[in-house]
């Protein structure tokens, strides 16, 4: 199962690869050569890192993802609504709206994703 949490640079690490895979791990320490000044050392000790993670794998020097960035950050985001808010999404959403008003657009557009996602029963 992920880890899901990514520090600073893991996240601009996991961001290089989710533009570009399935992408060459040759590409790869180029490429964060040239964005984040690694070494090769360091982009292969941060890769197997996430591959243990269970979020990339680097299979014959080809590195692709096992979760796509929506299904990472959209199960951290789970995650930290059922450790904060008891697993209440509407908890969340009030602490999250605040006291701003929300736009007749904002509204209709929450009514749709709801009718979207409602239970049949």
């Amino acid at each position: 199962m992920a880890e899901y949490r990514l520090a600073e640079g893991e996240a601009r690490f996991a961001d290089i690869i989710w533009e570009r895979a399935p992408i060459g791990s040759t590409e790869l320490v180029r490429l964060c050569e040239q964005r984040l000044g690694w070494k090769k050392s360091t982009t292969y000790t941060v890769l197997k890192k996430l591959c243990d993670r269970g979020i990339f794998q680097n299979r014959d020097a080809v590195v692709s993802a096992l979760l796509s960035r929506e299904e990472f950050y959209g199960e951290k985001s789970r995650k930290f609504v059922e450790e904060t808010f008891g697993g209440s999404l509407p908890r969340f959403l009030t602490a999250f709206i605040g006291k701003q008003k929300l736009t007749d657009a904002q509204i209709e557009e929450m009514k749709t994703l709801i009718e979207n996602y409602r239970e049949e029963g």
